[in-house]
């Protein structure tokens, strides 16, 4: 597309319309782009292959399906869904379920049969899956992480910053003796939020103890709840928590109240999102905001340049976060 737009002295986009049949091309520029493509002996793909130039996969991981109705990816499909919809994509949806699926499988079937391909999180998609799915002319967009060392284009929060303001915040507000929720290590957004947080927290020469930072229990759908009453059951109590996500506070909420506690008189409680969940929160919680839905639109966008041969160079792109103060902490 690149050969035939600088033959006809017009944009790869206007070659890639025209190469699909898109209205909305004057028709001598129409006439110039089919006489370059004729000159350089380019064609367009049949037809009964076209549908492929019109549909992009969405992968997600199979123990992630409840994202599509999740507090925080439900946001970003949707932004993603639309943004499809508005350039004129089908999206193909596929789960990958590392423990019985052969990548094999996924990269000769599916991943042949859309024009680019979105991976929605890492999780159970480790690293070494996303880099086999490196097909010729088959771009891959990231969302919510990235690979050290491998250059795809990925959409990003700045997580690790939003980490470090909601820490700095409850430093602002006075708190020595704060616990934080981590999230599962296989998800790059939540570790770099972990981070975030011990990052500003080592700045006001602390650390938390290691009974206040507890793993989150593998399998369990209410992993702040559990983290929550590991934490109350020690000797010493925090009077502050940081969770690296709302749900896991959601679940820290509950324990707290359950123990007959305050929010925020005994404890305070922060996290990182701004699901719609945490304005209505009891008491309302105070979070880090993540652009979410916003995260979908500029993953499709970019997708779309790559398809068309207008965006060749790889990029990191990181939407800003917000701090967003409630009464919660």
């Amino acid at each position: 597309m690149r050969d035939v737009a600088d033959a006809a002295n017009v944009s790869a986009t206007t070659v890639w319309m025209v190469a699909h049949g898109k209205p909305g091309i004057a028709p001598e520029t129409v006439g110039k782009v089919r006489a370059a493509m004729d000159r350089l002996s380019y064609v367009a793909k049949p037809a009964e292959t076209d549908e492929k130039s019109e549909s992009v996969g969405l992968l997600i991981e199979q123990s992630s399906i409840p994202a599509i109705s999740d507090v925080f990816y439900g946001d970003v499909i949707r932004g993603f869904q639309a943004e499809a919809d508005r350039l004129g994509y089908h999206i193909l949806l596929s789960t990958f379920d590392r423990e019985i699926q052969d990548l094999n499988l996924l990269e000769k079937g599916f991943a042949h049969r859309v024009s680019g391909l979105v991976v929605a999180n890492d999780g159970d998609i480790h690293p070494e899956t996303i880099i086999q799915l490196k097909i010729p002319n088959v771009p891959v967009v990231l969302i919510e992480s990235y690979i050290e060392g491998q250059m795809f284009p990925c959409v990003i929060g700045d997580n690790y910053i939003a980490g470090y303001k909601i820490a700095r915040h409850m430093l602002d507000q006075g708190h020595r003796k704060i616990a934080i929720l981590k999230g599962p290590s296989k998800y790059s957004s939540l570790v770099d939020r972990f981070r975030g947080c011990l990052a500003a927290v080592a700045e006001a020469n602390l650390l938390p103890a290691a009974a206040w930072m507890p793993d989150p229990v593998s399998g369990h759908p209410l992993k702040g709840y559990v983290q929550m009453k590991e934490i109350l059951a020690m000797p010493e109590r925090p009077t502050a928590v940081i969770a690296v996500s709302d749900k896991t506070a959601f679940g820290a909420m509950e324990a707290i109240r359950e123990a007959g506690l305050n929010i925020p008189g005994d404890i305070a409680v922060g996290s990182i999102d701004n699901t719609l969940e945490s304005g209505y929160a009891r008491p309302p919680l105070t979070t880090v905001h993540i652009p979410k839905y916003e995260i979908g639109i500029l993953a499709m966008r970019i997708l779309d340049r790559q398809i068309k041969g207008v965006d060749t160079i790889p990029v990191k792109s990181v939407v800003y976060s917000e701090l967003i103060k409630r009464e919660s902490g």
